[in-house]
């Protein structure tokens, strides 16, 4: 019984050891801060005054809530973040010295993403895995792998097809059937896509997946809205 545990407990650490070999800090780093920021903003007292200067910040005042001192925490905490995604480009193996230009875009991928992921950690990390795979693929397979992809866009957009039409949202279904009808005769027709294209695959991905998703997204209420204490 005794051997079997210790089998058991090392097989454990095996797959442990398996899933953090010659894995990045940052990259481990990230994926623990989804759960860590999960609990922060819906299991403690500063995530919930951070969510309702978001969603109402006059009533957030009025319950005695520093609405310009979490709006600055808040800020501070998310330029740090975006600044650790930017450091990783050079830190990580495989990066180069610093470029002019070289995130290319990856700042507004990963604004997309977390517009994607309806603002919560969960869907950032689907949305971030996501466009973070199809910049992969275009950097590893080029131009034959990324038209590959447009077969699984087609299957996607199927789907969607056939969900409008269960809805009885008729144009919404014809306007998914044209695209999908485009992105398959674009895969018929071409053996690999132009190269000038293929740096811009997540992007695209991006406007794709965020046209589809848009109508079930809700962003906090007051979102970008100009805040003045003491104003209605």
């Amino acid at each position: 019984m005794e051997d079997q545990q210790r089998v058991g407990i090392s097989d454990v650490a095996g797959i442990l050891r398996g899933l953090v070999t010659e894995v990045a800090p940052l990259t481990v780093l990230a994926l623990a801060l989804v759960p860590i920021s999960y609990y922060i903003l819906w299991r403690t007292r500063f995530g919930l005054r951070v969510r309702s200067c978001g969603e109402n910040p006059h009533a957030a005042e009025s319950l005695g809530v520093n609405v310009y001192r979490h709006k600055y925490l808040a800020v501070l905490i998310s330029g740090g973040f975006a600044g650790m995604g930017g450091a990783s480009l050079v830190l990580l193996k495989g990066g180069a010295d610093y470029l002019e230009g070289q995130t290319n875009g990856r700042g507004f991928i990963g604004l997309a993403a977390m517009i994607f992921g309806n603002w919560r950690p969960g869907g950032l990390l689907g949305g971030a895995a996501l466009f973070g795979y199809s910049d992969g693929l275009q950097l590893a397979g080029g131009g034959k792998a990324v038209l590959a992809l447009l077969y699984g866009a087609v299957l996607l957009v199927g789907v969607i097809v056939i969900v409008q039409l269960i809805r009885r949202k008729w144009f919404a279904a014809a306007l998914a059937l044209v695209a999908a009808g485009v992105l398959y005769a674009i895969y018929w027709t071409q053996d690999t896509l132009p190269s000038d294209l293929i740096p811009y695959t997540a992007h695209f991905v991006t406007l794709i997946v965020l046209a589809v998703a848009s109508q079930r997204l809700r962003p906090p209420r007051a979102d970008g809205m100009p805040y003045r204490r003491g104003e209605d």
